[in-house]
């Protein structure tokens, strides 16, 4: 039997949960003027805890070792975003008194890092794109060991950037060899992550199936170019088998890239393009 997967766009427009309970929170994605955003309603908030802290560890190692950074100003500034719940909770279990937000303090942002290199102190940076461009054209850090982790994020800025070009001009205004990515949204509870060379991993409760553009019933092999289709186990309460709008290619071991969204679909705040 063929199971089918719910395309990402039903989170605007109908209520997607099966629980009897009253949800615990509802997530929101991000949304520009006119456009209606995606609710998803979560029945269990500690299975999200647990999904996004085994994926970062998993990835990252534990999150105390760090001194957990966000620039996520468009984020912070709205209600029920996921992403800054991640990043609160993260922040939390750091317990660096180094670890907060930046909205656009550009200066401190440049002060701390120069103090947390000085010091050695393991860092991490989780910045939506646009706001780590703004930084890098203003400032120029040489932090070698910093992690910079981007979140996608361009919608409304105008000329949507390429991921390379995005990662060229980061790896020069923060110093580092590679930037890494985190590939979530508003309709997962589980998130991938790459470390620099394009391929996402996932964790064992998510995984990736490309569908054929043209017969969204048929799943194609490794190496194919296709729609995305993400089961994730964490979306216990709503949906665990999403059919998204982001174009993929799935290689050996589970690891996938994304080179870019499909043609026509509607942007989305952490949308990056492939030029």
């Amino acid at each position: 039997m063929r199971i089918p997967f719910l395309p990402v766009q039903f989170f605007k427009s109908h209520r997607i949960y099966c629980v009897a309970e009253e949800p615990q929170k509802q997530f929101t994605s991000s949304a520009t003027t006119g456009m209606v955003p995606s609710v998803h309603y979560v029945a269990d908030l500690s299975i999200y805890q647990e999904s996004f802290t085994k994926s970062f560890s998993m990835a990252y190692g534990d999150p105390s070792e760090y001194a957990i950074l966000a620039l996520l100003p468009s984020y912070l500034e709205r209600e029920g975003s996921s992403l800054i719940y991640m990043a609160d909770y993260l922040i939390r279990q750091s317990g660096n008194t180094n670890s907060g937000y930046y909205l656009y303090n550009h200066n401190d942002l440049y002060n701390k890092l120069e103090e947390l290199r000085e010091k050695g102190q393991k860092t991490i940076l989780l910045g939506v794109s646009f706001a780590l461009l703004d930084y890098v054209e203003k400032f120029t850090s040489v932090f070698p060991s910093l992690t910079v982790i981007e979140t996608g994020g361009m919608k409304g800025r105008g000329i949507e950037l390429p991921r390379e070009v995005i990662h060229d001009k980061l790896r020069k205004g923060f110093g580092v060899e590679h930037i890494h990515s985190e590939y979530g949204m508003a309709e997962l509870l589980s998130q991938a992550y790459s470390k620099g060379n394009g391929l996402f991993a996932t964790p064992p409760w998510m995984n990736v199936l490309i569908r054929d553009l043209n017969n969204p019933f048929r799943i194609i092999e490794d190496e194919k170019l296709g729609g995305i289709n993400i089961i994730d186990l964490a979306n216990a309460g709503s949906c665990s088998f999403i059919e998204t709008q982001d174009m993929g290619i799935k290689t050996a071991g589970n690891l996938f890239s994304i080179p870019g969204r499909i043609k026509g679909s509607e942007l989305r705040g952490c949308n990056l393009l492939i030029g």
